[in-house]
């Protein structure tokens, strides 16, 4: 199956090279863009039979399923249908209407966590996310992420107690693209 999503992610067209800067600020001369992949309903099952197949191999248990907005959103919803567990929705900031919340969906104190992402160059993103279910009283049980861009990412939240599970890596999408 993981070798299904490397191919898919060339064959969608979700690596473009050039110059960008990243939302860490950091500038790179490729761009990994998951949610182009992400809008496709066969990659999203894809995704969430990989990361659920993932997480019951390495004995994580969760209640629920989290994703920080945007890009995790999709990948989230497809997580919690396949693995029949509630879905919370981080937001980048609180909401400065209504009830003001940060996180859709109810957390329970206690309720374990499984956090997702699309890409991850140093983390600070989905870290953020983690801090604020960590605040509302969830423990993160790990984070799986559809690619990490290897910047970091995973010694930032392992010095935090965290664990990246990267579905793929770029040096992985890198070594399939040589041998096309």
């Amino acid at each position: 199956m993981k070798e299904a999503l490397v191919k898919m992610i060339f064959d969608e067209g979700c690596i473009r090279f050039g110059h960008f800067v990243l939302t860490s600020g950091r500038e790179s001369d490729y761009y990994i863009d998951i949610k182009k992949l992400i809008t496709n309903p066969k990659a999203l099952k894809l995704i969430a039979g990989l990361m659920k197949e993932e997480a019951d191999k390495m004995g994580i248990a969760f209640d629920k399923v989290a994703g920080p907005e945007l890009g995790a959103v999709p990948i989230a919803t497809a997580l919690a249908l396949e693995s029949n567990k509630p879905l919370l929705i981080v937001r980048k900031k609180k909401k400065e209407h209504g009830t003001g919340k940060q996180i859709e969906g109810e957390v329970v104190p206690g309720d374990r966590i499984l956090l997702v992402e699309d890409v991850t160059t140093t983390g600070g993103s989905v870290l953020r996310a983690a801090k604020v279910l960590e605040d509302a009283g969830a423990h993160v049980k790990g984070i799986f992420v559809v690619v990490d861009r290897e910047e970091g990412a995973k010694d930032t939240l392992a010095g935090k107690g965290y664990t990246l599970i990267p579905l793929v890596s770029v040096s992985e999408l890198f070594k399939y693209r040589e041998g096309l």
